[in-house]
């Protein structure tokens, strides 16, 4: 399939779907977008995307889709639904799921794809509302490798370190690498700051001193500065972290391993997803140490 002017339809607008779906409207392709909520496709479909009722719909119309939602359950009904992609497809359509989701879900979706000769990829991405904004997410994926080869043109549109991970559900597991990673790493900076503050350092000072060094990591350069301003809106939800987290610990129960930074961080964010906190950024999770604190003050 030639991607010159082909149909792309886009399945999510939300922080980071809104932003992506952008870079393919700028690139001149014909755009059917749906979303739960409409008002969220408002300044899209000024820009020039065009507004469809159901992903029944854009299988119709397009001839490439994206979708990048919330849970692996809007996933499946995406996909599978009555009014879904794979049994409203066309043959030779070819889907690529975004979101972070299960690997076993993924290949699933694979699965039921080829029976109707459609392709589908799991390309999870990182990098937050800056790096959708920016056009700079990183991208795994997993699926048939001829599939990525001819749509990494429209991938390069939205992100710059895109990599070919293996069979369908490799993308996912790849992303729960990721977020394993990025837990523990969070608690990390959280600590940090904290200590900062109660050392009666400057923490901005820290921050900068430590950034370019052997403690340096995304959340150091790009959230600590957020946790600073008190800006704690979400480049990515609380909610979905939690999710994230839980999928990687049932992988990882499945292969009898046990992470047990992962384990704590998710008690922490499910601390403060209670005290609700669940659609703030993944930075709140400083809140958790000033809540201790001021309870012992």
């Amino acid at each position: 399939m030639s991607l010159d002017k082909q149909n792309i339809g886009f399945i999510g607008l939300g922080v980071m779907g809104k932003s992506m779906t952008r870079h393919l409207l700028k690139a001149g392709y014909p755009l059917f977008v749906y979303t739960r909520t409409k008002n969220k496709a408002e300044e899209l479909l000024r820009e020039g995307a065009t507004w469809v009722d159901s992903p029944k719909e854009i299988a119709e119309k397009a001839d490439v889709v994206f979708t990048i939602v919330g849970f692996p359950t809007d996933v499946k009904e995406i996909y599978l639904g009555e009014k879904g992609l794979i049994p409203n497809g066309k043959r030779g359509s070819i889907y690529i799921d975004m979101t972070t989701s299960s690997p076993s879900l993924a290949k699933l979706l694979y699965d039921k794809g080829k029976e109707k000769g459609i392709s589908i990829l799991d390309a999870p991405v990182s990098g937050g509302d800056i790096g959708a904004k920016e056009g700079r997410l990183a991208m795994m994926v997993g699926g048939d490798k001829e599939v990525f080869e001819q749509v990494l043109p429209l991938l390069q549109l939205m992100g710059t370190n895109i990599s070919y991970m293996g069979d369908a559900g490799s993308g996912q597991h790849t992303k729960m690498a990721n977020q394993i990673a990025i837990a523990s790493n969070m608690i990390g900076v959280c600590e940090a700051l904290i200590y900062a503050k109660k050392s009666g350092l400057d923490q901005q000072q820290v921050v900068k001193a430590i950034s370019t060094g052997a403690a340096s990591s995304f959340s150091l350069t790009n959230l600590a500065p957020r946790i600073l301003k008190e800006d704690y809106s979400p480049g990515f939800f609380i909610k979905h972290f939690i999710k994230d987290m839980n999928i990687a610990l049932t992988e990882a129960e499945k292969m009898g391993l046990e992470l047990p930074g992962l384990t704590l961080a998710k008690h922490l964010y499910e601390k403060l997803a209670e005290k609700g906190e669940k659609n703030s950024g993944t930075q709140a999770l400083y809140k958790y140490w000033e809540q201790e604190d001021s309870s012992h003050s």
